[in-house]
């Protein structure tokens, strides 16, 4: 299983290269059911992997001038905020074990998996049957600040990058052309990710770090391969495959997490 894992994890940096997101939504699962590794070990873990994984991938995309640096700040700073709340406050006073029902256990770990997947199921509804790109001159900076504190929320809860909040948000909300919506998620993944894991080393969270950078290897090698590949489609097709991506994955998880023990 580990070699799988392994061969998936080139997936996460091709996913997130093409387009701009959806790394965490890999990255996950493939810690907790391909390695084994504790829901919430497994979101530290993503936070590094996802985060320099996209950072680089950041920095692919501003060489082919998709990247928004300033929107991208707006949305990232007021996210680090409430990442480090969820992810020091928060999260270590939820209970292992939140009841017990006859004979089912719903636990801390459960928990975290599926408010990940029906947070999935939503945005690939946007994504596939949402309107088209309302691409604005002028984008709210108040707009991007409100969005970017729910989305780290999100984002220290389940230690996602946020991408698959993140691409609608910016193509809906702030009206920003889905390959620049590409390279502008990224930049932002790279802040609040690595920002969340930073907070956790704070924490005392125990890592192995030869492992964490094995997985990270494998998924920048997907990046460069995903970045390569994302210049030539075009950005409808981007979008509708996005949705569709997270819509499969988020079936999975709640199928893995209700029916298959």
């Amino acid at each position: 299983m580990e070699v799988i894992g392994f061969v998936a994890a080139i997936a996460i940096g091709i996913i997130l290269g093409l387009i701009g997101g959806g790394g965490s939504i890999l990255t996950v699962p493939i810690l907790v059911y391909l390695f084994g590794i504790n829901p919430e070990l497994a979101t530290s873990y993503s936070l590094f992997v996802v985060g320099i994984t996209a950072g680089i991938g950041s920095y692919k995309h501003y060489t082919f001038q998709n990247l928004k640096v300033k929107e991208a700040l707006y949305f990232a700073f007021p996210s680090i905020l409430s990442i480090l709340l969820v992810r020091k406050i928060i999260l270590p006073k939820i209970p292992t074990v939140l009841f017990e029902t006859g004979t089912t256990t719903v636990t801390k770990d459960m928990l975290i998996m599926l408010v990940f997947a029906l947070l999935m199921l939503a945005t690939s509804r946007a994504m596939i049957m949402g309107r088209s790109e309302n691409c604005k001159t002028e984008v709210s900076r108040i707009k991007l600040g409100i969005i970017g504190l729910i989305v780290g929320l999100v984002t220290g809860f389940l230690g996602a990058g946020g991408g698959f909040l993140i691409i609608p948000a910016l193509i809906f909300f702030g009206g920003i052309p889905m390959k620049q919506a590409v390279g502008t998620s990224l930049l932002i993944i790279t802040i609040n990710s690595l920002s969340g894991f930073a907070g956790d080393l704070v924490n005392g969270i125990n890592i192995n770090v030869t492992f964490m950078l094995s997985i990270t290897l494998m998924a920048v090698m997907g990046m460069l391969i995903g970045s390569g590949f994302s210049r030539k489609i075009d950005g409808g097709r981007l979008k509708r495959a996005f949705g569709w991506f997270v819509l499969f994955m988020s079936l999975f998880i709640i199928s893995k997490e209700l029916f298959i023990k």
